[in-house]
């Protein structure tokens, strides 16, 4: 299949012919990926740049379709302006040959070059999935995060959508999941959701916070160094008020009415283990739920390569990384969510740091004095992301709200009551057993949305990931990966 002339050249195996390999090649052109990518393209290092979307941005700053005639995305947020100034650095330097952003380019494995003693990134580009391979010194992992979700009775009713998702659904769609949108889960980003909601004309007659926002109280310290978090929280909190939107924490959605549409749900208070307290159900009325508790770093390609995780307060797993941002793997950094949940500035600030030290790593520049600085807010940014993932943990006993007939794998149909016969009839005693006694995780996304339920419901913490692909791939782009045998086995980690 050969690639478009864009592709320099490449054969159908995506070799280059006489090409250079990239100083850097970064995954992912969220906040994150294009700080690092620009800030090493700064000090000299050549950088290819490549992303899954169409234009950069990620997921904090989606953009509307091209179609609608939008000139700016629907939802305005901070860092705005910030951004502006960071896209127009990355044009200065492709015009300038630079940076090589390659944008609707999946990355689906990396190998090691045995060779060259750098990396192989395979990617699949467009719609037409045309195979795609670029070859690097040094690789940068940014692939940022997606939703967490706990089930309940009712999940899969239509009109109950994931909270990032109803403000993906704004900001590149420019619509809205209902007109009367309840918010419910857990998180910090359940505030940001309500207040774009309510900004764009839905009627927020809730936001339902499952923790208990006195959590942050035990962590003074932390606040009182971030505070500009604390007024970014009150600020969000003092509009949701002017709007109407009640603030309930220390509850959960525990059913959701309608079949064809959602028409309600059951609201019920928590203690402090997350069990619903038997006689606090109340009704309330709405026609969509926006529903989500946190983020899980996205890490199949780094721990395909071997990269050493740790698990956050919060009980997922991210990337065990210094205070460079470098991973446990000579020549692989990484920066933003995948190194734990920690938001936009987080991002921004991890991003400058590790294109800084790829530049001192391959051309020997020096670190500027303001890398320390970066370091110093680095390290209060993440003591706040820790503080909030602790006070956000799911509680033990949100299992509670299940009942034998709540639906656990979306993608295989498999209810509760099939993965707890697994654990408690046949033995199972971790996520992987589970999957092979009941296909729960066999789906279309591949565990993504349940691993974490089945994962409680076997008595395990969620592993860490471990997909050898990314992303679909057609079967003849798997087979010819060197070192693979005529079925497309190999080894991803080279």
């Amino acid at each position: 299949m050969p690639n478009s002339p864009s592709e320099h050249g490449r054969s159908e195996h995506g070799r280059a012919t006489g090409e250079q390999p990239a100083g850097l090649a970064v995954v992912g052109a969220g906040p994150a990926g294009l700080t690092a990518a620009v800030t090493a393209a700064d000090l000299g290092v050549p950088v290819t740049l490549l992303d899954a979307g169409d234009r950069p941005g990620g997921q904090y700053h989606r953009h509307p379709a091209p179609e609608l005639g939008a000139r700016t995305p629907g939802v305005p947020h901070l860092k705005r302006r910030a951004w502006t100034r960071w896209e127009q650095r990355l044009r200065h330097h492709r015009s300038a040959g630079r940076i090589r952003y390659l944008p609707a380019h999946h990355v689906w494995t990396v190998l090691r070059e045995a060779e060259e003693g750098g990396w192989v990134l395979h990617a699949v580009a467009g719609e037409e999935e045309r195979a795609v391979t670029v070859r690097a010194r040094s690789l940068l992992l940014a692939t940022g995060a997606y939703e967490r979700q706990l089930p309940f009775p009712g999940w899969t009713v239509p009109g109950v959508v994931g909270a990032g998702g109803a403000q993906a659904m704004l900001k590149s769609g420019l619509v809205l999941p209902g007109r009367r949108v309840l918010v419910a889960g857990s998180g910090a980003l359940l505030l940001a959701v309500a207040a774009s909601l309510a900004a764009a004309g839905a009627t927020v007659p809730a936001v339902v916070e499952a923790a208990a926002y006195t959590a942050y109280a035990d962590r003074l310290g932390t606040l009182a160094v971030n505070p500009g978090k604390a007024l970014e929280g009150a600020r969000l909190g003092a509009g949701l008020a002017r709007r109407a939107v009640r603030l309930l924490s220390r509850h959960a959605v525990t059913a959701v009415h309608g079949s064809d549409r959602v028409t309600g749900v059951t609201v019920q208070r928590l203690d402090s283990a997350w069990r619903p307290v038997p006689g606090t159900g109340r009704h309330i009325p709405c026609d969509a739920l926006a529903v989500g508790h946190g983020l899980v770093p996205q890490l199949e390609l780094a721990t395909a390569l071997g990269c050493a995780v740790r698990r956050t307060a919060d009980g997922t797993v991210a990337l065990a990384l210094d205070a460079r941002q470098r991973t446990s793997v000579p020549g692989i950094w990484s920066a933003g969510e995948t190194g734990g949940i920690g938001g936009v500035e987080l991002a921004l600030l991890e991003g400058q740091l590790a294109g800084h030290d790829v530049a001192h790593e391959l051309h020997g520049t020096q670190l500027p004095p303001r890398t320390r600085g970066l370091v110093r807010r680095r390290a209060r940014r993440r003591a706040f992301a820790d503080t909030m993932a602790a006070a956000h943990r799911p509680g033990p006993g949100w299992v509670d709200w299940l009942t034998p007939e709540t639906v656990v794998c979306r993608c295989e149909e498999v209810p509760v009551a099939e993965v707890r016969e697994a654990v408690e009839t046949l033995g199972a005693d971790d996520s992987r057993t589970v999957k092979l006694l009941t296909r729960a995780g066999m789906g279309w996304c591949q565990g993504r949305m349940c691993a974490p339920a089945v994962a409680a419901l076997a008595g395990r913490e969620p592993p860490p990931e471990s997909r050898p692909l990314s992303c679909p791939v057609l079967l003849g782009n798997l087979a010819r990966l060197p070192g693979t045998d005529a079925s497309g086995r190999g080894d991803p980690a080279g």
